[in-house]
C-alpha cells in the first residue's frame, strides 16, 4: 500500500479521492498564490491559464516536501482555474464579482483547467525524488440562468469559495448544461490523470487504494 499525500484542504478533492477508493492525508500547502503565480509571470513561465495552473500546483506540491506526515509518501498538489473571454478566472471571493461572473458566463461556456503534480517523497534525498506532472482541462457549457437564480446561488456562498465561481458537485451543479470531457477535472483533480501521473513514477494506482466501500 502507497500513501498519498493531498496538498490542498479542498473538500471537493477530498471527497474525490474517497469515492475513488483512497483516504489521503491532507496537509495545508501554505502557499501565497498571487505572489508565486506573480514571480512566474515576471520570469515569462506563465504564458495561458494551462501554465499557470501547473506552477501553482507544483508549489503546492513541493511546500508540504518536509512535513513529518510527507515522509514515505506520494504527494499531490493541484490547481483549477476557469478560462473565460482569455481570462483565468479564479475564487472570486466577493458576492458582486460572482454575480458579474455568472452575469456573463450564462448561456455560454468555458474551459477549466486543473494542474496536477505528483512527487515520491519516498526517498531521503532532494536529488532521488521523481516528479512529474501534467494539466487537464474540460470545457463547461453553462445553463441559461435566470437573475434570481444567480442571486440565490450566490447566496448561499458556495461560488464564493471556488475556482470559476461554479462547483459541478454541489449546488450549482444544476446550472452546468453539459461537460465536454473529464467531469473529475471541473472538480479540480483528474483521477486518470493521477492515475497516468503515478504510474510515470513507477507506482501502481491500485497500490493507493486505502478505503474499504461502505
Amino acid at each position: 500500500m502507497t500513501s498519498l499525500v493531498l496538498a490542498s484542504t479542498s473538500p471537493a478533492r477530498l471527497a474525490l479521492l474517497r469515492a475513488g477508493g483512497i483516504e489521503p492525508i491532507t496537509i495545508a500547502p501554505e502557499v501565497d498564490e498571487d505572489a508565486v503565480a506573480a514571480e512566474a509571470r515576471a520570469l515569462g513561465l506563465i504564458r495561458n491559464t494551462a501554465e499557470m495552473v501547473q506552477i501553482l500546483a507544483k508549489a503546492k506540491a513541493q511546500a508540504v516536501i518536509n512535513h513529518p506526515d510527507a515522509v514515505n509518501a506520494i504527494i499531490l498538489g493541484c490547481d483549477s482555474s476557469l478560462e473565460f473571454d482569455g481570462e483565468s478566472l479564479g475564487k472570486p471571493h466577493l458576492p458582486q464579482v460572482a454575480r458579474d461572473r455568472w452575469r456573463s458566463m450564462r448561456g455560454r461556456a468555458g474551459t477549466l483547467f486543473s494542474g496536477h503534480w505528483v512527487i515520491d517523497n519516498r526517498k531521503a534525498l532532494a536529488e532521488d525524488r521523481p516528479e512529474t506532472g501534467r494539466v487537464s482541462s474540460s470545457i463547461v457549457h453553462f445553463a441559461d440562468i435566470t437573475d434570481s437564480e444567480i442571486d440565490a446561488y450566490v447566496a448561499t456562498g458556495e461560488p464564493l469559495k471556488v475556482a470559476g465561481a461554479f462547483t459541478i458537485d454541489g449546488m450549482g451543479g444544476a446550472f452546468l448544461r453539459s461537460i465536454e470531457g473529464d467531469a473529475h477535472t471541473v472538480i479540480g483533480l483528474s483521477l486518470p490523470t493521477l492515475r497516468d501521473l503515478v504510474m510515470e513514477l513507477g507506482v501502481e494506482y491500485p497500490s493507493l487504494w486505502n478505503r474499504a466501500r461502505s
